[in-house]
């Protein structure tokens, strides 16, 4: 069954406190090669059936209104994905 993937992420202007922590355990781990972390959120929706232009319009209308919380993040990302 196909999946749709949605993406979301803190706007650039929110605070990410997890991102920052990542971002300062990093070298402690031995990864210098990183400079900044920002965490975000990834939904996989299954689909009984072929992916339509109607269902990926609702997959982008819920990531917009129940997925993402608009005020302080970005959905940066929908896409089909085949299992």
């Amino acid at each position: 069954m196909p999946r749709i993937v949605v993406d979301v992420m803190p706007k650039p202007e929110i605070l990410d406190p997890q991102g920052k922590a990542i971002v300062g355990a990093l070298p402690r781990l031995g990864f210098n090669s990183f400079s900044a972390v920002r965490q975000g959120k990834r939904f996989e929706l299954t689909v009984d059936g072929e992916v339509t232009d109607a269902i990926l319009a609702q997959a982008r209308e819920a990531a917009e209104t129940l997925l993402s919380n608009p005020v302080i993040e970005d959905v940066v990302n929908v896409e089909v994905v085949e299992a």
